[in-house]
């Protein structure tokens, strides 16, 4: 019975997630994550002599558009391989990286601060929060990529 199971969900999950492109869009988005959280890192750093009680919200926010941009190249011709549509697609990238970037913006605060009540890592805390947020972000986003921003019309698909 258990095997059954495992079979269903395995073929289930196959049906909604292509192996070959899973693989890609694990390796863009690993990309996108390092070089995003690369950009989250710098410009915190920066940002954090100028306004140093909340650099890293406006570190991620910046840091969230340059990364998305990136990411949405990458996406689109290595993972979902779609032609033509890039300003109807990259618009479509931002509403789904929106829901991503308020999440961000609102959860990094109290993350951080829940960071430096509960362990010894109050200079880090910014970023072990940065880390936590990036992992949601990644999981969510193949999803509102894949029905959302790449979506093709059901005629490219077949």
């Amino acid at each position: 019975m258990s095997d059954l199971l495992a079979t269903t969900v395995r073929s289930g999950i196959a049906r909604h997630i292509p192996p070959a492109q899973l693989v890609r869009y694990i390796v863009v988005g690993g990309w996108n994550t390092l070089f995003g959280y690369t950009c989250f890192f710098l410009m915190n750093r920066w940002l954090s002599r100028v306004m140093p009680a909340y650099s890293y919200i406006a570190a991620s926010l910046a840091s969230n558009l340059i990364s998305i941009t990136v990411a949405f190249l990458g996406y689109k011709w290595f993972v979902f391989r779609t032609k033509g549509n890039y300003v109807r697609e990259w618009l479509r990238s931002l509403i789904v990286y929106s829901g991503t970037i308020l999440f961000s913006a609102v959860a990094l605060g109290p993350l951080v601060g829940l960071i430096r009540h509960t362990t010894r890592f109050q200079t880090q805390a910014p970023y072990i929060a940065g880390a936590l947020v990036a992992i949601f972000t990644v999981i969510s986003s193949f999803f509102g990529h894949k029905h959302i921003s790449f979506r093709q019309p059901q005629s490219e698909t077949d």
